[in-house]
């Protein structure tokens, strides 16, 4: 479709602009449709950008399209001729459902877990295989007993919220009243109200790069512009960081400083230091994602919370999801109380009301005599099999890998540049199923492996796909 005829002596920007309103006379591009990105436009005409600019500022100044803060440039509907048969354009309303866009790698990996095939190894799920996930004995519990409890109000079950607050004191001897916390129905849920409640359309937000939050479509659903900030390996650079905040006017700093999904990186004290400075220099909040805090690997002193570092401007979220499975449903997040006070009012008017039996169960569990015991367990068992992966990998010359020290992501870099399409294609071929770097960036030579789904029992297996894998790619480089 863009396909720009260059006349000799037309300026390119005409050109660009007759093109652009020959698919609009036609209906070819549909009232109040979106026009590429600028840089795609440049990139598909094969010209400057600034060329773009400027012809696309002169069909603004005609009328016949519109430039919208966080929705980009559309069709100027004013201007749009009347149809013999008007009807409703449900294919300009669908384009704009964010959640529909999945990658088309993501559908195959789906796809290929939900035929349950015997010979396939899924690295790629982000949680732990059901043999890990801790089991805990329950009293018995009525139906009755849910209906009576009273001890709910609009931040969540209170108990449950004590809970959460002596474990904050004994795991980092940081005080955090049950006031200041609001139950979720898991990490996901308290990051949409965060976007909802504190942040605009067209706000900018400055994430890691890599970051999981690139892969979620709540931000693109929200209106809200994310900015990469490149990272070494003590976490967020600093330096890039005020550079993004200055240029793009950033609103908030979402960061993953223990274990971060997707590279495993762990920021150092320092780095948390120089980040808490540079955010209340420029009085912008942070959002803390701790989901992981309970799978650590080394001390707590190497791994305190941001929020206990600065209380007042940095929202903490955290679940037990990671520990307890997906369907526990249960996160929450820390905030000072006014803010949480307004998101649980935001909830409320949204009708999302959270049930009482998930947290009733999940403050059950949290103060099971053996929560301690079995959560040692578990991390014991998830560290080791992090340390066989990392060993395995370690000797692979191809890839470039770091010991993990919490979580369950080990991030392998491709030494010897971005894998192509066909590349990636081989892991689905060989049955490993595993997430691309290009689920959490713009780049294309990692992979992320969820190693507590690698046992003892299927490690053979991962290593022989892997070495398979790796063989013919790297014979295919060579051949190049």
């Amino acid at each position: 479709m863009w396909s720009l005829k260059k006349e000799k002596g037309v300026p390119i920007y005409i050109s660009i602009i007759e093109l652009i309103l020959s698919y609009i006379k036609s209906g070819e591009l549909l009232p109040g449709e979106r026009l590429p990105s600028e840089r795609k436009l440049a990139e598909f005409f094969n010209v400057n950008r600034s060329t773009v600019v400027h012809a696309l500022d002169e069909l603004v100044a005609l009328g016949w399209i519109i430039r919208k803060q966080g929705s980009g440039t559309i069709v100027n509907e004013g201007k749009w001729g009347i149809t013999t048969v008007p009807r409703t354009d449900w294919r300009h309303y669908l384009e704009q459902n964010a959640f529909a866009k999945v990658d088309p790698y993501l559908e195959q990996i789906e796809q290929l877990i939900h035929s349950s095939a015997d010979d396939l190894l899924d690295v790629y799920t982000g949680e732990l295989p059901l043999d890990l996930i801790p089991s805990f004995a329950f009293p018995p519990l009525t139906w009755k007993h849910f209906l009576e409890e009273e001890q709910q109000d609009d931040l969540g079950y209170l108990p449950l919220r004590e809970s959460l607050s002596q474990d904050m004191q004994k795991e980092y001897d940081f005080t955090l009243p049950p006031e200041s916390f609001l139950i979720t129905s898991g990490a996901q849920q308290a990051l949409f109200l965060i976007l909802q409640v504190l942040l605009q359309p067209g706000d900018s937000v400055a994430i890691e790069d890599p970051s999981f939050l690139y892969a979620l479509p709540i931000f693109q659903a929200a209106g809200i512009r994310l900015y990469g900030v490149k990272m070494d390996q003590e976490g967020i650079c600093i330096d890039s960081l005020e550079k993004t905040i200055r240029q793009h006017r950033i609103k908030m700093v979402m960061v993953n400083p223990s274990f971060q999904n997707p590279t495993g990186k762990t920021m150092s004290m320092k780095r948390r230091k120089q980040l808490i400075e540079l955010c209340q220099n420029y009085q912008i909040p942070i959002l803390e994602d701790d989901v992981f805090a309970k799978l650590n690997f080394v001390s707590t002193e190497q791994v305190q919370p941001l929020k206990k570092l600065d209380p007042e401007n940095v929202l903490y979220i955290g679940s037990l999801s990671k520990i307890l499975g997906s369907t526990t449903k249960i996160g929450w997040l820390s905030a000072p109380a006014s803010v949480n006070q307004q998101l649980a009012e935001a909830r409320k008017m949204m009708d999302f009301s959270l049930s009482i039996f998930p947290q009733v169960l999940a403050n059950l569990a949290l103060t099971d005599n053996n929560f301690s015991k079995k959560i040692t367990e578990l991390r014991q068992e998830v560290e080791a099999r992090g340390q066989a992966v990392f060993d395995l990998m370690s000797k692979m010359e191809e890839w470039e890998v770091a010991r993990p020290k919490g979580g369950y992501y080990l991030w392998a870099k491709w030494k010897n540049g971005d894998l192509r399409q066909k590349d990636w294609a081989l892991f689905l071929q060989e049955g490993l199923l595993l997430a691309p770097s290009f689920f959490f960036s713009e780049s294309r030579d990692s992979i992320r492996i969820n190693f507590s789904r690698v046992s003892s029992h299927n490690i053979v297996e991962f290593k022989e796909k892997l070495e398979r894998i790796t063989e013919k790619i790297s014979l295919d480089n060579s051949s190049l």
